[in-house]
């Protein structure tokens, strides 16, 4: 199904300026104007490592003994399933966004670890070639990675950045970027309302979000991620 209308009436979006319409709008007028199994792509972009799906498979045994073959802690297991989940997807569209995004976090999660010395294994997710290519020789001088992966050398930069704030906002243009070339030349389709929808999470998260406010936000999450993590 193409959706020419739909996208024909949605206002314009700028990275970093805010949206006029509110973001419980518009959800709420794509699941009116999309088919139920589009819809539920936007869902499942939506869904988080503590959502009930994904609880409830953490109780399988099959997939508890997964995760006692890993050294991940159970939070990082439950965003390997979700990644998962993701990745098998039926729309191509989400499966790359749910990679891209699995590629930018372990990026810089072994950049992080490489700086301070600490064991990658324990934190990459995922078992594709990015994941086990970072498993095997982490980030600095990779040529197989930087052969596989074209964001690689944006990524480290990005993880080079000290202000927690300006980090975030240079990951999500990094995503933002990603969203455009991808659907370069799509249009009217079930992909182009996706990254629309994609684009306005992303301003929806900045949304009435000073400077201060962040860094405040971000000082109290170091602090939260200092009592948990655990190289």
């Amino acid at each position: 199904m193409t959706y020419e209308y739909l996208i024909a009436g949605l206002e314009d979006l700028r990275e970093g300026q805010p949206m006029k319409l509110p973001y419980d709008s518009l959800l709420s007028l794509l699941e009116e104007q999309m088919t139920p199994a589009d819809f539920r792509l936007v869902k499942l972009l939506r869904r988080k490592n503590d959502d009930p799906v994904i609880l409830s498979l953490m109780e399988d045994d099959a997939v508890q003994d997964r995760f006692r073959e890993t050294s991940l802690t159970e939070d990082d297991f439950r965003t390997q399933l979700l990644y998962e989940q993701g990745m098998h997807c039926r729309n191509r569209f989400v499966r790359a966004w749910f990679e891209f995004n699995l590629n930018l976090n372990n990026v810089m999660a072994a950049a992080v670890c490489q700086k301070h010395g600490y064991n990658p294994e324990k934190v990459i997710v995922g078992d594709n070639e990015v994941a086990q290519l970072l498993r095997k020789g982490g980030v600095a001088k990779n040529a197989n990675l930087a052969a596989v992966l074209s964001e690689l050398k944006d990524i480290v930069a990005v993880s080079e950045i000290q202000n927690l704030l300006d980090r975030e906002r240079h990951i999500d243009a990094l995503r933002w970027l990603w969203i455009d070339e991808y659907t370069r030349f799509s249009y009217f389709r079930v992909d182009n309302v996706l990254a629309y929808f994609l684009q306005a999470s992303i301003l929806h998260r900045w949304d009435d979000l000073t400077r201060e406010q962040g860094e405040r936000i971000f000082r109290q999450l170091l602090a939260d991620m200092k009592k948990d993590v655990k190289f």
